[in-house]
């Protein structure tokens, strides 16, 4: 996870691009054979990343904002999500589908994926563009797409449960910073989760269960010249799991 403190408006084309190449240079750096796919949300979905990332190797997933052209052409597929949902009197009908679409600002077509969904309170269309050739309509959208949720609940525990969003401070520069130590502490946090066992109620807590449960206890400690020794009470429910994490953050042995 990275973080940047920037000015908050719809970024540009040009400035995503811009932090996708630093991004996918120390990816290579460490993984060159990686096959990569960048996937995000409509503010991804500009010309000059797509271009970028077709230009460079990298697959991509984007949103796609709706426009009466993409309505046009998934008409027939989202008239008949309508009439099979009225037949039914049915709750919820979905389908997918796909076509080529191309802007003005592309230059070129490029696939698109329809997810239509109807319902009792209207017809709601969703789109995405990619440049993968493999994988039904289907897939490309619930499967890969929407997976990216997962990684808005990992930014939800970096700003929600770790205040990350607090940049009181008069200089760009100090927000910076606590960004950055708020990046760590995430890190620090996000370790002590895996080495959880995953069997473990606290094995998928959030930061905040962890922190009142693992970090905001009573203990003694004792310092010497060669350890540090943590006392429990001896009713604490969490000591033996306390102590198998500090173990398996415990270098091993020659």
């Amino acid at each position: 996870m990275a973080l940047l403190l920037r000015p908050g408006k719809t970024p540009s084309g040009d400035e995503v691009r811009r932090h996708l190449r630093r991004l996918v240079r120390r990816i290579r750096r460490h993984w060159p054979a990686t096959r990569l796919t960048i996937r995000g949300d409509g503010h991804y979905g500009r010309p000059e990343v797509m271009a970028w990332c077709e230009a460079n190797d990298v697959d991509f997933i984007f949103g796609l904002p709706g426009n009466a052209v993409l309505s046009r052409l998934v008409e027939i597929t989202a008239d008949d999500v309508r009439v099979r949902r009225a037949e039914a009197e049915a709750e919820i009908v979905r389908r997918y589908t796909e076509t080529r679409y191309g802007a003005k600002s592309w230059g070129c077509e490029r696939r698109v994926a329809a997810r239509i969904e109807a319902t009792a309170q209207g017809l709601d269309i969703r789109y995405v563009v990619t440049n993968l050739q493999g994988g039904s309509a289907e897939w490309l959208y619930d499967t890969l797409y929407c997976a990216r949720g997962q990684a808005e609940n990992l930014i939800k525990l970096h700003k929600g449960q770790l205040a990350s969003d607090r940049t009181s401070c008069r200089s760009p520069l100090a927000n910076q910073v606590r960004l950055v130590l708020h990046t760590a502490a995430y890190w620090l946090m996000l370790g002590v989760r895996d080495a959880i066992p995953r069997s473990h109620a606290l094995g998928t807590a959030e930061f905040t269960t962890l922190r009142m449960r693992l970090l905001k206890i009573a203990g003694r400690i004792s310092e010497t010249a060669t350890r540090v020794r943590i006392a429990f009470a001896a009713a604490c429910p969490q000591a033996a799991l306390f102590r198998g994490i500090a173990l398996s953050f415990q270098p091993a042995g020659p």
